[in-house]
């Protein structure tokens, strides 16, 4: 039985997580050859501020690029 697990970034309205949990699991359906009823696939929506990239949470602006920087 496949499971996926999906994290994202909280600010999708459900229809379009709806669809993208939906597209996933014909993708393993039509990939991996299980049966759809075997497939397992959620989404989990994490609060901009709980995640990071760096120090920099999601909910924070991003820096301005520096001149020096390469």
């Amino acid at each position: 039985m496949p499971i996926v697990q999906i994290h994202l970034v909280e600010g999708r309205d459900d229809a379009t997580v709806k669809a993208c949990v939906k597209a996933v699991a014909r993708t393993v359906h039509e990939t991996l050859g299980a049966p759809l009823e075997s497939i397992r696939v959620y989404a989990t929506q994490v609060p901009a501020a709980h995640w990071a990239v760096g120090e920099r949470t999601k909910d924070e602006p991003a820096a301005p690029a520096r001149a020096d920087a390469r």
